[in-house]
């Protein structure tokens, strides 16, 4: 079956960067875009960042511009998140998505930026 499992988050400074992963199993990796979106408290799911399957297309939130960047190694069945420049509204359960004829998400992972 499909999994997604997040890794790589946690407390961070503002101004500090974070690099998330998502290890992806139970279907063809390298044929599939994916996202990540994140969460934060009390606020409806965003999206954060897309890629295209061969990774040669990407797509941020204007937030996000400039600070994120979305990267894929198909060889490794993961996509990653880097984040720069973080801020404490980047504070969020971050989580990677795909579709494959329905909505998969993982299990998220939190990322707090506070001094």
């Amino acid at each position: 079956q499909v999994q997604l499992v997040e890794s790589g988050g946690g407390l961070v400074q503002p101004g500090g960067s974070l690099r998330l992963s998502c290890a992806a199993s139970g279907f063809t990796f390298r044929n599939y875009a994916m996202s990540w979106y994140r969460q934060a408290p009390g606020k409806e799911r965003e999206l954060v960042a897309s890629i295209t399957s061969t990774g040669d297309s990407t797509n941020y939130a204007d937030s996000m511009k400039g600070r994120f960047t979305i990267s894929r190694d198909n060889a490794k069945n993961t996509v990653y998140l880097q984040m720069n420049s973080l801020k404490p509204e980047d504070t969020a359960v971050y989580y990677c998505y795909a579709r494959i004829f329905v909505r998969y998400w993982g299990q998220g992972t939190q990322v707090t930026v506070s001094s």
